[in-house]
């Protein structure tokens, strides 16, 4: 489970959902090497401010629900995930590296996305809406700053 992560200036609930696709999107991730990824996922949450909540295979990809600090972005957070663990995975499992002829474990590309802990977006904004008797909606959409 999520938690408050308390700093001497902040506390914070950040998390994130990750999907990572191996190389090629070949099919590499079998009991030892997920067993290893696991692992090597909880050093990283020893020696980082990364927290995994879970972790989840399919054969050629897998998703992370990961919680941080402020101070670390969304793409610190899975460049930190994504090197050491294939960096991991390759030294204990040099059969992978021969499948994945490039070098590289992970794909150049990821999705994430921002996980609320107890609200989506529509309990946001009536929260929002009912703060304050005579509530005016200032601003609606994205702003332009290149007009």
């Amino acid at each position: 489970m999520s938690e408050y992560i308390h700093k001497s200036h902040n506390v914070s609930v950040l998390m994130y959902h990750y999907v990572c696709p191996a190389k090629y999107r070949r099919v590499i991730f079998d009991c030892d090497i997920e067993e290893t990824l696991v692992e090597t996922c909880r050093e990283i949450s020893k020696r980082h401010e990364i927290n995994f909540i879970e972790i989840g295979t399919d054969e050629e990809h897998v998703h992370f629900l990961v919680q941080s600090v402020p101070s670390l972005s969304p793409g610190k957070v899975i460049q930190v995930i994504k090197s050491i663990t294939a960096r991991e995975i390759f030294r204990l499992h040099p059969k992978v590296k021969e499948k994945l002829w490039g070098g590289n474990l992970w794909s150049a590309g990821y999705f994430v996305g921002t996980v609320g802990q107890y609200s989506n977006e529509s309990q946001i904004k009536n929260y929002v809406k009912e703060q304050g008797k005579n509530y005016t909606q200032k601003y609606r959409g994205q702003i332009s700053i290149f007009e």
